[in-house]
């Protein structure tokens, strides 16, 4: 069975999108070349950012279908992660709001790729 190893995300500017993964995630740019940046994610998972205008077969360019979400701790790391992201000028899309999994929010990255940041209901 193949293994699960890499989240693509086609983008505008791999470069640009790879500095603001890092930053908003704390994680190091471990590969970039002249279309693609890559950054660890966990437990073997990779994220690549992929300039969209190389990508083979041609990516169609919509982005808003899909989420990639992260967990946190708890309500005030939650809220803790909405202010850093408002203040890098991430468009939220969603306030912190109490949904049947936890409590969420949502943001897009600048090419419009939903980021939703949840902390699940405390036991």
């Amino acid at each position: 069975m193949p293994e699960f190893n890499f989240l693509l995300l086609h983008v505008r500017d791999h470069a640009v999108s790879a500095v603001l993964y890092q930053e908003l995630l704390g994680i190091p740019i471990v590969d970039q070349k002249a279309d693609i940046a890559i950054l660890p994610l966990r437990d073997g998972i990779m994220l690549g950012l992929w300039s969209r205008d190389t990508v083979e077969p041609k990516s169609s360019g919509h982005t808003g279908a899909s989420e990639i979400a992260f967990a946190v701790a708890d309500i005030s790391t939650l809220a803790a992660t909405h202010d850093d992201w408002s203040r890098r000028g991430l468009t939220i899309i969603q306030a912190p709001t109490l949904m049947s999994f936890g409590t969420t929010f949502v943001a897009l990255d600048p090419d419009g790729h939903r980021l939703r940041v949840f902390a699940p209901p405390m036991a």
